[in-house]
């Protein structure tokens, strides 16, 4: 039977997610331009991605405990203008702490935008499709990851820092815009009690994938974040291969965010996500052995960084769905709130781990302790059961019964 196609509002929501995501990373590849215009250290201006990140995983699940009863379209569509205003005041910021600022409420409006994005994407795919549409949405957070910096870099070199704030926020009101027009009305929850509203917290199954979802991001971030020194130690110091190899990272993190959601679909997203750590494991336990056999091939090397890059970008599709299962119908949007948390702040981790093991015993030994931290995440990840998603919105019985949908 022929699939049927994707619809346009889905296409919006990864935009939606590729500007939000992209907000973080992409004053990374501007840091010596805002340093010098605002009379600060590099070190002191790195601390507007450190903050970014922070904030956005705090604030994730804290704002959707507080946004849950709103209308899906309507937190998408407002936090997006916010998310829009704060950018454009971070264009226009006259000092480092303003720009701060700016960053804080930034981080706080891409917070809420990301889980209403997923649970708006999950709620409103058909039966059997759930997969493949949170793969859609989660693709837009992983072409973040590996454009972001090289965008901000040529935007600033271009027609400086500030351009990349306005650039974010000229794409945040065109994804507005859009979702105003197409976005499907997916109606918040019924208002109940703040400690039925907290249930994920006490939800052991739930926190358990957040924790594997932390341990999956540590350890494939911490690799990512040392792409460049390990490509040199593993075949040479070249920067033609490392352009090369963030290529081949980026197409092929692509390829396994949309087909993994393809195999949630098919397997089931518990099934499909022990697969995907178990060849990420897999994969990171290869570029250890590549590094410490000597071997230095070219060809092997861009081999074993393909297979890593598709089953570390594979990861969302399946783990959020493992979560909405795990939360039941009425408590989805805080439960992917709070694996995004795990997400955001095991990136967090990931460098601050990675830097100790380089300045300990040398980059050949982090992707050996990616994959030591990978393995953890599977033995934690729970075992497979009957495949399909259930819907992380509770859809009321009648129109009174709850928040009507915008």
């Amino acid at each position: 039977m022929k699939r049927a196609a994707l619809p346009g509002w889905l296409y919006i929501l990864f935009l939606t997610l590729l500007a939000t995501a992209t907000d973080e990373f992409v004053i990374a590849g501007v840091l010596p331009a805002v340093a010098d215009d605002l009379e600060v250290s590099v070190a002191a201006a790195g601390q507007l991605v450190t903050v970014f990140a922070v904030v956005y995983a705090v604030g994730a699940p804290t704002l959707s405990v507080v946004c849950e009863r709103f209308a899906k379209r309507t937190m998408l569509v407002v936090g997006l203008l916010l998310f829009v205003l704060a950018n454009a005041a971070a264009a226009l910021a006259p000092g480092y702490w303003f720009l701060m600022g700016a960053r804080v409420a930034a981080a706080l409006c891409a917070a809420a935008v990301a889980s209403a994005a997923f649970a708006t994407a999950a709620a409103s795919a058909p039966d059997g499709a759930q997969g493949r549409y949170l793969g859609v949405v989660t693709a837009g957070m992983t072409t973040a990851l590996f454009s972001g910096v090289p965008l901000g870099s040529w935007l600033g070199g271009a027609f400086g820092w500030r351009a990349t704030f306005w650039t974010i926020a000229a794409v945040g009101a065109v994804a507005a815009a859009g979702l105003l027009a197409t976005a499907p009305p997916v109606p918040g929850d019924a208002p109940a009690p703040l400690r039925e509203r907290l249930a994920p917290l006490r939800n052991r199954a739930v926190l358990r994938l957040v924790v594997v979802t932390f341990l999956a991001a540590s350890g494939g971030l911490m690799f990512y974040t040392y792409l460049g020194p390990y490509t040199s130690e593993a075949a040479g110091d070249s920067y033609g291969l490392l352009s090369f190899v963030l290529f081949l990272v980026g197409a092929a993190g692509l390829a396994g965010a949309l087909l993994s959601g393809r195999a949630a679909d098919a397997w089931g997203p518990q099934r499909s996500l022990r697969r995907v750590l178990a060849g990420h494991a897999i994969a990171l336990a290869l570029a250890a052995g590549l590094v410490f056999s000597g071997i230095g091939d070219r060809y092997v090397l861009a081999a074993v960084i393909a297979c890593w890059a598709f089953f570390a970008w594979a990861l969302t599709p399946p783990v959020q769905g493992s979560i909405l299962t795990a939360a039941g119908p009425s408590a989805g949007m805080t439960a992917v709130s709070l694996n995004i948390s795990g997400l955001y702040l095991g990136t967090g981790i990931a460098a601050a781990t990675g830097g100790a093991v380089v300045g300990t015993v040398g980059v050949a030994y982090v992707p050996l302790t990616a994959a030591a931290l990978m393995a953890c995440a599977f033995l934690l990840s729970p075992p497979a059961r009957k495949k399909g998603l259930r819907r992380p919105t509770s859809r009321p019985a009648t129109p009174s019964l709850g928040p009507a949908a915008d």
